[in-house]
């Protein structure tokens, strides 16, 4: 259905920060048509809700922060590839810390706690950004690619140093079934040698073998091993997912991605943006007994910042 949605019921949950290692209380709740994606920090009763869209990003060191005025909300990209994967548009998010849980390192428990609160058709047409022609960022020798396409399709390969992980690959074409299946549940990895690292630079503490898969040169260190053989290539995925979600509205393109993490997606985004001939902003409409993607009046959320 090409129509924005939103979820029915509001929803709390709570879990650990994966960088400040304390808990953090959650709140989804529901949104009217063009809300787009908005956090608000209940600690901080004065600041102004933030909008998730690419004007906002703050930081992409290990993952996806934005915020406005001093006002940071950290690790956003495993809920927003969530919302993505099952097609919500609008809703409020608010927490009592500067980051999100990071519950089990993948997005599936979002997509559960979702599914809980059901969600709910809204009578306004998605709007979506339709890659027209080729656009390319590269950095030293990794690189993201869009090219045209009648759907959403990620390319995705990493190549890691290291044995157990090594070079991966996977072509991923989107469903909502299939995010479900295949995607959603993809932890988050790192090395064990680079966990020390972390901790000692104030990062990771609240990382655990409960959220995160730990390699070292032996082998998987997590008791219950991997979800796929290749998680690693499928959470870049995951976190790729989330991230062009700051487009403000869902792409449809054939994105190919080599050695991407999240400095390099927000740059992609950024360039995406500045070659707006490349691009177009379109809805699915009824035409002939068959849907179409026609052009748009250009969204007052793709890349402006959000004010009550």
């Amino acid at each position: 259905m090409p129509y924005q949605r939103t979820i029915k019921h509001e929803i709390n949950f709570s879990g650990i920060g994966l960088h400040i290692g304390k808990r953090v209380n959650l709140t989804l709740k529901p949104a009217p048509p063009n809300t787009g994606i908005i956090f608000r920090r209940i600690d901080l009763p004065h600041s102004e809700p933030t909008r998730a869209i690419l004007a906002n990003i703050t930081d992409g060191t290990l993952a996806t922060t934005i915020g406005n005025n001093g006002t940071g909300v950290n690790t956003i990209e495993h809920l927003l590839a969530a919302l993505t994967g099952l097609g919500i548009d609008n809703i409020i998010v608010e927490l009592d810390a500067p980051e999100i849980p990071i519950l089990d390192g993948s997005a599936v428990q979002f997509v559960n706690f979702l599914r809980a609160a059901r969600v709910k058709y809204q009578n306004v047409l998605k709007r979506f950004v339709v890659i027209k022609e080729p656009i390319v960022v590269s950095c030293d020798d990794k690189y993201i690619e869009a090219f045209p396409s009648d759907r959403f399709i990620i390319e995705c390969t990493i190549e890691f140093g290291h044995p157990i992980i090594g070079i991966q690959s996977l072509k991923w074409e989107f469903s909502y079934k299939s995010f479900i299946k295949d995607i959603c549940s993809a932890r988050t990895f790192c090395l064990r040698e680079d966990v020390e690292k972390l901790r000692a630079n104030g990062f990771a503490q609240g990382g655990s073998l409960e959220n995160a898969v730990v390699v070292d040169k032996n082998g998987i260190l997590n008791k219950e091993g991997l979800r796929f053989p290749d998680e690693f290539v499928r959470h870049k995925i995951l976190d790729l997912i989330g991230d062009l979600s700051l487009l403000g509205h869902p792409i449809v393109g054939y994105i190919k991605a080599y050695k991407s993490g999240h400095k390099l997606n927000h740059q992609f985004l950024r360039t995406l943006l500045n070659q707006f001939k490349k691009w177009e902003l379109s809805e699915i409409v009824h035409s002939n007994k068959q849907w179409k993607f026609q052009k748009a009046f250009q969204s007052p959320f793709l890349s402006l910042p959000y004010h009550q």
